[in-house]
Parts: structure tokens; C-alpha cells; sequence
């Protein structure tokens, strides 16, 4: 049976893959085992349009079984994060694909700290949503309520703003691309709390233009507003608000991985960053690694998914972790990745350094690095193919000791990725696209 969660809770194309039973079933088993008769869960979705279709369905399932829901609207999914860790809620579910494209939509549980689920329990929903009709639910007397809970929001805006009336940076000119996702509810007001000028792109969603050519993994539309604007820096969320990708004042993209460096050796350079520890993911570059152990620190790797950061993280005692897809977690801040948390402390950096994001960014020598998302079928047979195999094999003899290749199942799409990283920028890319190609040949 496939496994329904992946690396960042449930996904698939909205009322295809990801049907309105399927998302009833996780209502109904997440009250089960997460919540009780008489406790309470909060929703919150992005601006999909299926997502107010997939948060009834929740909604019924939940209610069924005996549990209030209270229903935050649309809110960024740290938020969601916040609110549910902080409040007297034992379970909250967001409802959204994040980054994906707009057709898709997704469905994210999180513990009654705010934070996602381990794997086990992950595996007892699973088990639970393929057998929600057995859960047995009260009469009419006992079934649960439904709460308006969208003041709520103003809880974790109230806590943003705080942070963001501490950076002081007035003078300074931010392009802010809100991915017509659910940042567009607070953003572009949090980061106006900097002091700085705030000039928005992309916030008027309408459903169906979430991650259109905008956002976190579409920057092209911001770089160039940056420069044509004279702007300082540019910020791009993705659509759920989770993600941050910045871009300087010439337009360049800065990424995750540089991101992670320019926070890190801003906290080694002052001694406060806990245990000199940096947590990130197999697939950020090596060249952030030597950055940060030049400077002193240390850096622990983990498995793809901000999850795995935070396990990482709390395991090493290390207060910043993230990956290069922008999931940035800044402990004494967030529980988990928040794109505007990011973005604030981006702009701390840049006005206590008195340096801008592009001369920053160089300090992190980058090595050239491909990845390639392969759409396939049969996306975890990769390894039991014996011709795969040798050509990474081959691969990495080619790279040498200053290389490596790491292919994986996406935990997000049906896609293989592939990544390749070494010192000879073109070598890299011809063994990027060999390896994809192969991959399509072999697993359609």
C-alpha cells in the first residue's frame, strides 16, 4: 500500500489524488488518536481554491468523532504553527501544498506543540485513515462545534511584530513577493514594522494564481523589480509562507543555503550561536559547509525535510538549521521554517553589519551544484535498477574526492531528484542531465 505521508504530510493534485474522503478520513483519525471527544483542533489553509472544499471534509470528520474544530482561515502555515502551540488546541492541520503547483494541495498535522509529526505517529494515522469508518462517533448531543477562529491570527502577528520593531531598519527599500499565497495576509504589515520601505508584488490571490510565475520558486519576476526599482534587497515567499529566498540589489538570487551562511557566521562572529552548531541537509552545498567550519563552526547534516532539521537541531543543542530550499529555522524565534521570521533576520544582519545581501552572500563560496526533478512512475525503484546504479558509480569516479551525486524519491511530488555537486561547473552539469535522463528512460 503507498505510503500516504511524505516528507512534508500529505500531497497530491487536489480532488484527483488528494479527494475530499481522503481529507474526511484524516479529520476523523487525527481526532482519534490525536484529540478525544470533547477536545479541540485548529484548521488553517492557504489560498488554493480546494482548499476550503478539503477543510470541510476535515472539518466533518472531525466533527463526527466528537471534536471541536476551530477554523483560523487563511494564515501562513507557521502560524498555524504558532497558534497551535500556544493555544489550548491539542492537534492542528493545515491545509496546503506550499511551494507545489496550484493544482496541487496537501494536508500537514501538527503535534499540540506546533510541530510536526514523528514518524510513528504518522504511521498510526495512516493506519487509522484507511479504517475511519470503524471509528465509532457520539449522537447529535455529543458531535462537535465549529469555532470562527480567525482573530486568532492577530496572536502570532502580535508576537511577528515584536521582532520585527527590534531590527530598525529605516532608509531601506524591500521588494516583498508575497506568491499570492497566505502570506499575503500579514507580510507585507510584519516587515513594514522594520522601519523599512515595503513594496509588494504578487499578494492578490484569487484561488488559482498561488506559485504562478511568483514566489520562492519562481524569483524571476522579483529580481527584476528589485533592480528596475533600485530596491536593497528583494523577499520571496512561497505559498504558504514557510520558505524564503532573497535577492540582492543587482538582482542576483540568494538561496537557503547562502541564506544559512550569512545568519551563521554572523552568530559565530558574535558567539552566539549554540554549540557552534549548524544543522542542514544532505543536499545543501559543501561550499556553506567549509564557509562555516573555517569560521569555526560545525555542520550536521540530515534528511531532506525541515522535520529532520528540527530533530537535528534539538539532538545537537543548535539554535539554526534550514535547508537550501529556504526553510529556515531560527530557534529562539520559531518552531519551524518561517519565510517572514527569515526575511527579518536577513535585514538584522545587513544593518548590523553595515554590509549589503550580495557582499554577504560572497563570503559563502559556493560550489557548483545541479539538481534535476525527473517525473516518473516508479520513483523508489531507482535503487533496485542495476544500470542507475553503475552510471552513479561512474558518476562519482568522474567527480572525484571533491564531488558527490545523492539521489532520492521526492517526499512531495511523483519525481526523482537528482543532485550533483563537484568542482568543474560544466562536468556537473553534463552528469545532471546524463543521470536525469536516464532515470526518465528507465523508471516510466
Amino acid at each position: 500500500m503507498t505510503r500516504l505521508f511524505g516528507t512534508d504530510g500529505i500531497r497530491g493534485v487536489a480532488n484527483v489524488d488528494l479527494k475530499p474522503t481522503l481529507a474526511y478520513a484524516l479529520g476523523r483519525a487525527t481526532a482519534h488518536r490525536l484529540v478525544g471527544p470533547g477536545g479541540a483542533i485548529i484548521v488553517g489553509q492557504d489560498t488554493r481554491r480546494s482548499c476550503d472544499m478539503l477543510v470541510a471534509a476535515i472539518t466533518a470528520g472531525a466533527t463526527s468523532l466528537g471534536v471541536d474544530v476551530h477554523l483560523a482561515g487563511v494564515l501562513p502555515t507557521p502560524a498555524l504553527a504558532y497558534l497551535t502551540g500556544s493555544g489550548p488546541w491539542t492537534a492542528g492541520i493545515m491545509v496546503s501544498a506550499s511551494h507545489n503547483p496550484v493544482e496541487d494541495n496537501g494536508l500537514k498535522v501538527l503535534d499540540r506543540d506546533g510541530r510536526k509529526l514523528e514518524d510513528d505517529v504518522e504511521e498510526e494515522l495512516e493506519s487509522l485513515i484507511w479504517r475511519s469508518d470503524e471509528l465509532v462517533g457520539p449522537r447529535n448531543g455529543e458531535l462537535g462545534i465549529v469555532v470562527d477562529a480567525r482573530d486568532q491570527l492577530e496572536r502570532y502577528v502580535g508576537h511577528r511584530l515584536a521582532l520585527a520593531g527590534a531590527v530598525r531598519a529605516g532608509g531601506m527599500r524591500v521588494v516583498l513577493d508575497c506568491a499570492n499565497g497566505s502570506g499575503c495576509a500579514v507580510a507585507p504589515r510584519i516587515l513594514a514594522a522594520t522601519g523599512a520601505t515595503v513594496e509588494v508584488l504578487f499578494n492578490e490571490p484569487d484561488g488559482r494564481n498561488i506559485n504562478v510565475e511568483c514566489g520562492a520558486t519562481a524569483p524571476e519576476a522579483l529580481s527584476r523589480a528589485v533592480v528596475e526599482r533600485g530596491a536593497d534587497v528583494g523577499f520571496a515567499l512561497d505559498g504558504d509562507a514557510d520558505r524564503l529566498i532573497a535577492v540582492d540589489a543587482r538582482g542576483r538570487v540568494v538561496d537557503g543555503d547562502l541564506l544559512l551562511g550569512i545568519l551563521a557566521l554572523d552568530r559565530l562572529a558574535r558567539g552566539v550561536l549554540p554549540n557552534n552548531a549548524l544543522v542542514v541537509s544532505v543536499l545543501s552545498n559543501g561550499g556553506l559547509q567549509r564557509a562555516v567550519e573555517v569560521a569555526g563552526g560545525v555542520v550536521i547534516r540530515t534528511p531532506v525535510g525541515d522535520k529532520h532539521i528540527v530533530d537535528g537541531m534539538a539532538v545537537a543543542g543548535a539554535g539554526l538549521g534550514g535547508e537550501k530550499s529556504g526553510h529556515l529555522i531560527v530557534a529562539e524565534a520559531t518552531t519551524s521554517g518561517d519565510g517572514i521570521v527569515s526575511a527579518i533576520e536577513v535585514l538584522a544582519v545587513i544593518l548590523r553589519s553595515g554590509c549589503d545581501l550580495a557582499t554577504l552572500a560572497a563570503r559563502i563560496p559556493m560550489l557548483p551544484q545541479e539538481q534535476r526533478a525527473v517525473t516518473v512512475r516508479h520513483k523508489d525503484q531507482w535503487e533496485g535498477d542495476p544500470i542507475i546504479r553503475a552510471a552513479i558509480r561512474a558518476a562519482e569516479a568522474r567527480l572525484g574526492s571533491g564531488g558527490r551525486v545523492l539521489v532520492r524519491p521526492s517526499g512531495t511530488e511523483p519525481a526523482l531528484r537528482v543532485m550533483v555537486e563537484g568542482p568543474d561547473d560544466s562536468l556537473v552539469r553534463e552528469l545532471a542531465d546524463s543521470l536525469a535522463g536516464l532515470a526518465g528512460e528507465r523508471l516510466n
